[in-house]
C-alpha cells in the first residue's frame, strides 16, 4: 500500500511552550493494523488463560478500537515515526509486547509453529515442564496423543480447541490445555507460506488437579454420608416391621431389638453431631483464634475424660507435660476435641499396647517459630503405610470393620484436620506395622501482642 505525506507549516506558538511539528498528513486509512493484532493477541490471551467470557473480550477489543480509530479520525494526523523505524521495527515491537503478555500469565504457556516446534516459552512453563529449548519438538516434554493430535488439527487450519488429559505417573494429575491458532501475528507471511495454516499457535495448559480431587472429594463425601445415615435407618425400619409382625408378642425379642435399635440410634446421633461440627468448622477455618490458652490444662481434662475408656481397653494414659505454661491461641472447645478425638483413637485402636504416651514439647527452631508438638504416642497394631495419606480425609477408615465395632463415624481425624488448619497447626503421622503409631499435632507457640499487655 503507498503512503502520501505532506509538510504541514511549524506552528508558532504550542500550548505550555511544547513545539510539536506536525510533519506528516495521512492522505488514506490510518494504517493500525499492527495495533489491531498486539490488541487483538492480548485479548485473545486473556481470554485462553483466565476463561474471559467472549463477549468481555470482543467489547474491550472494540472499545479500544473506537478509541484508536475516534481518535485518529478526529485529526487525520499521524505523527511520524523517528528517522530509520521501519515496519519490520515495529513488528518486531509486537512480537516483544506479545512475548511479554504470554510471559506475564501465570499458566505454562507455549508457541509453536504449525509443525509442532517451539518457539517461545513462558517462565511458568520451564518452571512446570523444566527447560524446553526453543527449536525443540513441543513432544519432547508433553506426551499426551490427546494434546498432540489436537495439535495437529489445529495446526491444518482448525478452530481453538481445549482438550482434558490425565498422567498417572509419576503421580496422578489431571491437565487441560488451551490450543488456539495465531493468525499472521508477527505481520508478513514468509514467501510461499500455506495461507490457510496458521503462521504460530498458543497453547495455554492448566493444572486441574485440585480441581479433580475436590470433585472426588465431595462425590465421596455424600455417597458415604449416605451410605452411612442409610445402614442404621434400614436397621431402624427391619426392627420396627419386625416388632410390628412377628415379634408383637415376644417380650425377649422385644428388649433385645429395642437395645440394637437404641445402637443403631446412636450411631445416627454421632454422624449427624460430627457432620455438623464439621460444617461450623469450614464456616470459620480462616478465622484464626486469638485467645490464648493454656493446653497442659486441656490435656489432663482429656486423660481424666477418657480414663472409663482406657479402663475398657485395660491400657493406661501416661502423660508427661513440662512444667512451664504451654500457651498457644486457640478455642477451647476445638482443641478439647483434638486431644480428645486423639487420644481416643489410640486408646481404641492401638490400645492392644496397653499404655499411651500424651508428652508436650517446645521446638524454638520449626519454621523460624517456635512451636509446640503435642504426640499421643501408641503401642499397638500399627497403620499400613499406604493408608498414612488418606487418614484425615472424610469417612476414610484403614480397617472398616474395627472402626464400626468401635463406633466410630470416619469423621474424627477430618474433624482435627480443620481444627488445626484454623490454628495454623498442622498434624504429622508416623507408624510401622507392628511398631504403634504417633500423631503429632505442631501448634504455634503463643506471641504476645500490645493488645494483650
Amino acid at each position: 500500500m503507498s503512503e502520501e505525506y505532506s509538510e504541514s507549516p511549524k506552528i508558532a506558538s504550542e500550548p505550555l511552550g511544547i513545539r510539536l511539528n506536525r510533519q506528516t498528513v495521512y492522505r488514506k486509512t490510518i494504517d493500525v493494523r499492527w495495533v489491531l493484532m498486539a490488541l487483538a493477541a492480548v485479548l485473545g490471551l486473556f481470554k485462553l488463560a483466565y476463561g474471559v467470557p467472549l463477549w468481555a473480550a470482543v467489547s474491550g477489543f472494540a472499545l479500544i478500537f473506537i478509541l484508536i480509530i475516534g481518535g485518529g479520525m478526529k485529526s487525520r494526523t499521524v505523527v511520524k515515526p523517528p528517522s530509520g523505524m521501519s515496519r519490520r521495527a515495529a513488528e518486531e515491537i509486537v512480537d516483544r509486547g506479545m512475548k511479554s503478555a504470554v510471559n506475564a500469565l501465570p499458566n505454562p504457556c507455549f508457541v509453536v509453529d504449525d509443525r509442532g516446534t517451539t518457539r517461545y516459552v513462558n517462565l511458568a512453563a520451564q518452571k512446570r515442564f523444566g527447560m524446553i529449548a526453543v527449536g525443540d519438538p513441543l513432544s519432547f516434554r508433553i506426551r499426551a496423543p490427546s494434546l498432540l493430535e489436537a495439535l495437529d488439527r489445529v495446526s491444518e487450519g482448525g478452530p481453538s480447541e481445549i482438550i482434558e488429559w490425565s498422567e498417572k505417573v509419576p503421580m496422578e494429575l489431571w491437565l487441560e490445555a488451551h490450543i488456539a491458532p495465531l493468525w499472521a501475528v508477527s505481520g508478513k507471511r514468509p514467501e510461499g507460506a500455506d495461507r490457510t495454516r496458521p503462521g504460530l499457535i498458543l497453547v495455554v495448559i492448566r493444572d486441574l488437579t485440585e480441581t479433580r480431587r475436590l470433585e472426588r472429594m465431595r462425590a465421596d463425601f455424600v455417597a458415604n454420608a449416605s451410605h452411612e445415615l442409610r445402614t442404621p435407618l434400614s436397621s431402624l425400619t427391619g426392627f420396627i416391621e419386625t416388632l410390628q409382625g412377628p415379634a408383637k408378642d415376644d417380650a425377649r425379642a422385644r428388649d433385645r431389638f429395642l437395645g440394637i435399635m437404641l445402637d443403631q440410634a446412636e450411631r445416627m446421633r454421632r454422624l449427624i453431631d460430627d457432620l455438623l461440627s464439621l460444617s461450623r468448622i469450614e464456616l470459620k477455618v480462616h478465622v484464626q483464634p486469638e485467645t490464648i490458652l493454656d493446653l497442659r490444662d486441656i490435656i489432663r481434662h482429656s486423660a481424666d475424660a477418657l480414663a472409663p475408656v482406657a479402663r475398657e481397653q485395660k491400657a493406661t494414659v501416661n502423660v508427661d507435660l513440662p512444667n512451664e505454661p504451654v500457651e498457644v491461641r486457640g478455642e477451647r472447645d476445638e482443641l478439647v476435641q483434638v486431644v480428645d478425638n486423639l487420644v481416643e483413637n489410640a486408646l481404641k485402636y492401638g490400645g492392644s499396647g496397653e499404655r499411651v504416651d500424651v508428652s508436650m514439647v517446645k521446638d524454638s527452631h520449626y519454621q523460624e517459630t517456635p512451636h509446640w508438638v503435642l504426640s499421643v504416642r501408641d503401642y499397638g497394631p500399627g497403620i499400613e503405610p499406604e493408608h498414612l495419606p488418606r487418614l484425615t480425609e472424610r469417612f476414610y477408615r484403614a480397617d472398616t470393620e474395627t472402626s464400626r465395632q468401635m463406633k466410630g463415624t470416619g469423621l474424627g481425624l477430618a474433624i482435627v484436620k480443620h481444627i488445626l488448619t484454623r490454628h495454623r497447626a498442622r498434624l504429622e503421622i508416623e507408624s510401622e506395622p507392628g511398631q504403634g503409631a504417633c500423631f503429632k499435632v505442631l501448634i504455634p507457640a503463643a506471641q504476645k501482642h500490645l493488645t494483650d499487655l
